[in-house]
């Protein structure tokens, strides 16, 4: 069982994330502060499905590997409308 953590925008990753995720999640931040939006009090969420990692940012953007090991982020404002 892999046991996932919180850390602050702008903080350091977890060392065990995946460097394509990592650089997915610095693209994040870049394109937050391009857009001067204040997530000082942000926090991404590192859990695991089926053993592998997803992270997720307080305002809903989340990041997954695809099957080639790429990392695909969904903007909250992309993802499919439920029912």
């Amino acid at each position: 069982m892999q046991l996932g953590t919180r850390w602050n925008v702008g903080g350091q990753p977890p060392e065990r994330l995946p460097e394509a995720m990592v650089v997915a999640v610095r693209g994040v931040e870049d394109e937050l502060a391009a857009a001067s939006v204040d997530a000082s009090s942000w926090r991404w969420t590192l859990t695991f499905l089926e053993g592998k990692p997803i992270v997720e940012l307080d305002d809903g953007t989340s990041i997954r590997l695809d099957p080639d090991g790429h990392a695909q982020v969904t903007d909250p404002d992309d993802a499919p409308e439920e029912d």
